[in-house]
C-alpha cells in the first residue's frame, strides 16, 4: 500500500450576482427635498368675540299710566314682555320711593338680539362715536323718539318715547364670571379690548365708529 497522503481538494467559491434590486439605485424624489408645508393654524374658538345680548331700556321716572304706555311700545318692538325697573333709593325731589318702578326694560338674546340692534342702528345711519365704548368692549346709544325707528307708526293714545340701547358683547367662558359655584374672575388675556369690539362690531353690523370732530356731521 502507498502511503501518500491525499490532499483535499479546496472548495471552489463562486459569487453570486448582485440582486437587481440592490443593483438599481432609486433616485429620492423631488417632494421629500421640497420643505414640508406649515400647517395653516386653526382659529381658537374661545377666543372668537360675539353679541351676547341687546338690553333696551326705558326710564320714565315715574310709574302709573305712562310706565303702562312705555311697556306697550316697548313689547311691540321687541315682541317680548317688559320687565319692571325698580329705583333703588328713595328722591323727595322727584317722588320717588325705594321698591317703586320708575322704568322698563327688555333683554333680547341670540337673532332677535341682532335684527333689533340693525334697526336701532338705522336711527343713527349705523355710526356711533367712539366714546360711547367702554373699557368691556359694550356699546352704548340713545334714541330720542321710538317712532324713528323703521316699520314705527305714531300712535296718538301712546305717545313718544326714548329710549337707551346698549350691544354687550363677549367670548366663550364669561360663565365662570356669573356661575354661582366656582365663580372666577375673567383673566385679563380674556378680555375684550374696546379695539376688539370695534372690529368685530364693524364687521357684524356695519357700525361705522366717528371721532370726536365728525360727530357734528350727523
Amino acid at each position: 500500500m502507498s502511503t501518500d497522503k491525499v490532499t483535499p481538494k479546496p472548495k471552489e467559491t463562486t459569487s453570486k450576482p448582485a440582486s437587481s434590486k440592490a443593483s438599481q439605485t432609486t433616485p429620492k424624489s423631488s417632494t421629500q427635498d421640497a420643505p414640508q408645508k406649515k400647517k395653516a393654524k386653526k382659529e381658537n374658538v374661545m377666543r372668537k368675540i360675539f353679541i351676547s345680548k341687546v338690553v333696551v331700556n326705558m326710564s320714565l321716572g315715574t310709574g302709573g299710566e305712562p310706565l303702562a304706555k312705555a311697556k306697550s311700545v316697548l313689547e311691540e318692538l321687541t315682541g317680548q314682555k317688559p320687565s319692571d325697573v325698580l329705583a333703588k333709593r328713595t328722591n323727595r325731589d322727584f317722588g320717588l320711593r325705594k321698591g317703586e318702578p320708575m322704568g322698563c326694560k327688555v333683554t333680547l338674546r341670540g337673532q332677535p338680539a341682532t335684527d333689533f340692534a340693525k334697526r336701532a342702528l338705522d336711527v343713527v345711519d349705523f355710526r356711533i362715536p367712539e366714546r360711547a365704548v367702554d373699557h368691556a368692549g359694550n356699546v352704548s346709544f340713545g334714541i330720542e323718539e321710538h317712532i324713528q325707528i323703521p316699520g314705527v307708526k305714531y300712535d296718538p293714545n301712546l305717545g313718544i318715547f326714548g329710549m337707551d340701547v346698549c350691544i354687550c358683547t363677549e367670548r366663550p367662558g364669561f360663565r365662570i364670571n356669573r356661575r354661582r359655584r366656582g365663580r372666577h374672575k375673567i383673566p385679563r388675556r380674556h378680555r375684550i379690548t374696546p379695539e376688539e369690539a370695534k372690529i368685530m362690531l364693524s364687521t357684524e353690523l356695519g357700525i361705522e365708529f366717528t371721532q370726536p370732530g365728525q360727530e357734528d356731521e350727523w
